[in-house]
């Protein structure tokens, strides 16, 4: 068995025993997660996703079992690292490689992670809309994290094939991130809502599944009469699913223009999902107070598609992965800023 699989599968096995502790020993009892659970749990996440930065600035080359120049070579060209190698010189090329790899995980993960942020603003609605319990909160985005990882690894690496086969894709995948980019800058002055009654998922559910007409507790099946229905909590949990997928179309294109490493992408994009929860209880009751982040994003993913439309022209002019990752902490940074510099004015005041 190769080293891939060897480093795939152990950290398969990492979520699967972080998602197990989470829910078997920190959340046994349904209750409201603290500002300082949720503080605490954000911190273990962003250290998970730093120490893998630092484990592939050092042993990046067991991620595609890297032992000689000629292997180097043919990974770097298969994955379209932007690094120049040195002729001769393993030893330097493979830290040049490593050095790159780390930096296009950090960024492709600060991508994630500040997109979710647009996610956040959803879910806040989602369950203010449908009047969920606070206590159940964590059930939901939990069971919803697990069916974000299974559709990111389909998505990823779908996406990974399509681009190794038709290197064009790139294009659609830019065009489709600068329009996002534009309408969510010319939407981001809108109040959002959610349509209980009318919502797609909502109208799914009543059409094919029995309804059960109120909450059961954390339940998401009741057996009334030996009749098997799904409870509205349920309900609420594929409205959640159903919004990753549809946030999954932009953050996914938006990492391939950092990295075309499915497995890069496939790191980042998870280590960002499973600290989502975390980050969700930490801004709940903040969110709204980041009111130019909307900005920040639109402006961050149409800078995103601008480069994968053009990468070929940046490459040539020297534009790193360095770069980029200066570029979007630029433009987080001063969204945030932004924001608590100038609050957002009450209406009616």
């Amino acid at each position: 068995m190769s080293n891939e699989y060897i480093v795939f599968g152990s950290f398969l096995l990492f979520i699967i025993l972080m998602l197990a502790i989470d829910l078997g020993i920190f959340n046994k009892a349904d209750k409201k997660v603290s500002m300082k659970e949720a503080a605490i749990m954000s911190s273990i996440w962003v250290s998970f996703a730093i120490g893998f930065y630092f484990l592939l600035l050092n042993k990046g080359e067991i991620l595609h079992d890297i032992t000689n120049f000629a292997e180097l070579q043919e990974v770097t060209v298969k994955h379209l690292h932007n690094i120049t190698l040195i002729p001769g010189n393993y030893t330097e090329s493979l830290a040049l490689y490593k050095q790159n790899l780390a930096l296009e995980f950090i960024t492709g993960y600060v991508i994630e992670y500040a997109l979710s942020v647009d996610n956040i603003f959803v879910m806040v609605l989602i369950f203010s809309a449908f009047g969920v319990n606070e206590k159940y909160y964590h059930r939901v985005l939990f069971w919803g994290i697990i069916g974000a990882v299974i559709m990111r690894f389909l998505f990823i690496f779908l996406g990974s094939t399509l681009i190794s086969e038709f290197e064009w894709i790139l294009y659609v995948f830019g065009a489709f991130l600068v329009y996002t980019g534009i309408m969510m800058f010319i939407n981001r002055s809108e109040d959002e809502s959610i349509d209980t009654e009318n919502h797609k998922v909502v109208r799914f559910a009543s059409k094919y599944f029995s309804v059960y007409p109120e909450y059961a507790g954390n339940r998401f099946f009741i057996t009334i009469d030996g009749k098997r229905m799904i409870t509205p909590l349920f309900i609420v949990l594929l409205i959640v699913e159903f919004t990753d997928l549809i946030f999954a179309v932009d953050s996914i294109p938006a990492i391939f223009a950092v990295t075309k490493d499915p497995y890069i992408v496939f790191f980042s994009n998870i280590f960002a999902i499973l600290g989502l929860r975390s980050m969700f209880f930490l801004l709940v009751n903040v969110i709204h107070k980041f009111h130019y982040l909307k900005t920040g994003l639109s402006v961050l993913l149409i800078f995103i598609g601008v480069k994968m439309l053009a990468h070929h022209w940046l490459s040539d002019w020297g534009f790193k992965t360095s770069h980029s990752l200066y570029i979007i902490l630029f433009i987080l940074t001063a969204s945030i800023v932004a924001s608590l510099a100038f609050p957002k004015k009450e209406k009616g005041i």
